[in-house]
């Protein structure tokens, strides 16, 4: 027995055929989808399977697909590996993955979950269509760097830290002028730009009024105490008060998600070992950068 915490993926691993081997499978998973579909008003399975891909990239169908996968995978996990639920003692999720660690811990039921990620990304979408803009992953480039580059950046436009993801890997939001003065800035300094395919600046206040209206979706479910702690994206710490869970889910579009102050919270607290939960193995890869030691298996989606 160890002590175990359940990780979920965020916004951007979705990808084309998401889901399939899970329906296909698992009557579980399919029962799931069909459930899901019901909720949303359309056939979310048809576009992971079938696209088109750009429809599936957008922010307000990717955010349901991959909380609706994500899921589907952590139920067939349960089916298979009862053993492991008893050792789990924490739980995170990246941005919107923290919807399915809540949904995981007993503080949201999945149906209102997935209503509410559907608002978050319709809201978020239209946020990102009202001013133009995106996200860059800057890599090889410590923070006091990164910190003068923002700085230096800001004069060509509005720019934030929106993720602190890992050493050596941290993400920009903002305008496109800023982002593109920030590459230049970043490729100077011996680091690695990469601009993300996303919508826009996620994480920063260029989401106004999505958090709005987030908070007006929120008032519609009911949140609980957890049952086992949730790591929370805004401030790296555990929440068992719903208004306070409530509150931090409406900061996190506009405030930066502070994953790596959160795992290395969660591992302090005596976290032995990782399950990722979902599409991709972005959080897998997270982890080995800050703690090497640290065994992380990824139950694909």
């Amino acid at each position: 027995m160890s002590n175990v915490a359940f990780l979920f993926p965020g916004q951007g691993a979705q990808y084309l055929g998401m889901g399939k081997n899970l329906v296909e499978s698992h009557p579980t998973a399919k029962r799931l989808y069909d459930h899901a579909n019901e909720i949303l008003g359309f056939d979310l399975l048809d576009i992971c399977l079938n696209g088109p891909e750009e429809r599936l990239h957008a922010t307000d169908i990717s955010q349901p697909a991959i909380f609706v996968a994500s899921i589907a995978a952590l139920e067939v996990l349960k089916e298979s590996e009862p053993d492991l639920l008893p050792q789990v003692t924490a739980t995170a999720g990246l941005s919107l993955g923290e919807y399915t660690a809540l949904v995981f811990a007993g503080a949201l039921q999945f149906a209102d979950a997935l209503r509410v990620v559907q608002e978050r990304g319709r809201a978020m979408q239209a946020a990102a269509n009202a001013t133009p803009s995106g996200m860059v992953s800057a890599l090889i480039i410590d923070l006091p760097n990164l910190q003068e580059v923002v700085q230096e950046a800001s004069s060509a436009g509005r720019i934030w830290i929106a993720n602190y993801l890992c050493p050596g890997n941290t993400v920009l939001s903002g305008e496109h002028a800023a982002l593109d003065a920030a590459c230049e800035l970043i490729t100077a300094r011996g680091g690695s730009p990469k601009k993300l395919s996303v919508a826009g600046a996620f994480h920063t206040e260029l989401m106004k009024p999505a958090d709005d209206q987030l908070a007006q979706a929120l008032l519609n479910v009911t949140i609980s105490a957890p049952t086992v702690p949730v790591w929370s994206n805004v401030d790296a710490r555990t929440h068992s008060d719903p208004n306070e869970i409530r509150d931090l889910l409406v900061r996190q579009v506009l405030q930066p998600v502070q994953w790596e102050q959160s795992m290395r919270a969660m591992l302090d607290a005596g976290v032995e070992r990782c399950v990722e939960i979902g599409p991709g193995k972005v959080l897998a890869g997270l982890l080995k950068r800050i703690n090497r030691k640290i065994e992380c298996r990824s139950c694909p989606a």
